[in-house]
Order: structure tokens, then sequence, then C-alpha cells
């Protein structure tokens, strides 16, 4: 793992983390994310809030 790899790592960490706080605090949020059918429709769905969790830590 190169050091940008890791820093990669930390990032999407780092927006997961934030991710499931938001949705811990807001039962709508929550209901929304729970319908979601595939991986695709999560990523789709937290880019609307503002995150980026799409790519894997190793992808360009």
């Amino acid at each position: 793992m190169t050091k940008k790899d890791y820093e990669s790592f930390l990032l999407k960490i780092d927006q997961l983390n934030k991710l499931v706080e938001l949705i811990n605090k807001s039962p709508e949020k929550y209901k929304l994310f729970i319908s979601c059918k595939s991986h695709d429709d999560v990523v789709a769905l937290a880019k609307q809030w503002g995150f980026d969790i799409g790519k894997r830590w190793g992808q360009s």
C-alpha cells in the first residue's frame, strides 16, 4: 500500500463514519438509506448528501 493509497483509505473511512453519523441523526435519511436495493443506490444517495464513497481506496 502506498502512502497515497493509505490516505485514500483513511478518507474513505472518514466519509463512511460521517455518513453513518448523518443517518443515525435523521430517521428520514435512515429510511431512504435502508430502502436502497444495490451498492450503486447507496453510492448515489450518499453522493446526494455530499459524500464520496464510490471508489475503493486503491482506485484512481
